[in-house]
């Protein structure tokens, strides 16, 4: 193999290497600062770099021995650049969007009340039951109390949180 066309594949796969490591451990060591996206994120440096070296490896596969080193570098250099730069850019654009995606808001006990769901354990006049509640998309247990005992199957609508795990249910059966 060619060492011009070896080195601009050594370039590539550093660039690679760089973008591994930009995307296992960068978030927790922070590279970059823990603000720095755009153009100058590692995410972008790693795709130009490993961009330019695969790009850029092309052509002096192509003219390996019919040119002049020299000429074969500066050739690959340009190539590689210019072939390098939509895959930087990309790099920013996708790092971008990933970063300001919008998410479902964390699930908390304000968000329980009004929930329906059905009883799942017998709920005793005094003491708990379970119930499973739909709330989000998500079907979730809960222990459960109502001021009136509930068997299973029971349909019912949550009146409070009164914590994380617990619910105070009444039945909406008729």
């Amino acid at each position: 193999m060619d060492p011009v066309t070896l080195t601009f594949l050594v370039i590539g796969g550093f660039g690679v290497l760089l973008l591994v490591i930009a995307l296992v451990v960068g978030d927790l060591l922070h590279f970059g600062g823990p603000d720095a996206d755009g153009p100058f994120s590692l995410p972008a440096i790693a795709a130009f770099i490993g961009g330019a070296g695969f790009v850029g490896a092309i052509p002096a596969a192509l003219v390996a021995g019919s040119w002049s080193s020299g000429s074969t570098v500066a050739l690959s250099t340009v190539v590689g650049v210019v072939g390098a730069l939509p895959l930087a850019y990309g790099a920013v654009r996708l790092t971008s969007g990933l970063i300001r995606m919008r998410t479902d808001p964390t699930l908390t006990e304000e968000g329980l009340p009004g929930a329906l769901g059905t009883v799942i354990t017998p709920i005793p006049a005094v003491g708990f039951g379970e119930v499973r509640i739909r709330v989000a998309g998500q079907d979730l247990k809960y222990s459960a109390r109502s001021h009136t005992p509930l068997p299973i199957g029971t349909p019912i609508f949550v009146s409070e949180a009164l914590s994380a795990t617990l619910v105070e249910v009444v039945s909406t059966a008729d």
